[in-house]
């Protein structure tokens, strides 16, 4: 999940705003904490796509 949907129980904002000290701090930490955080789900898919495409393409040309 990324922090950009999250709602903080604190000011009622979305975290990805910053908008209390709470979620700033949950901000960093979730950025912090995962890479893949950041990034939305189109771009994560397009990274599997990508890496499925090149699995596919060194298993043809070993066989």
């Amino acid at each position: 999940m990324t922090y950009d949907r999250l709602v903080c129980a604190n000011c009622a904002s979305p975290v990805s705003e910053g908008r209390c000290p709470v979620c700033r701090a949950n901000r960093e930490r979730l950025q912090q904490e995962n890479f893949f955080a950041g990034l939305n789900p189109m771009a994560l898919i397009a990274l599997l796509a990508l890496l499925i495409a090149t699995v596919a393409l060194l298993a043809h040309q070993t066989a």
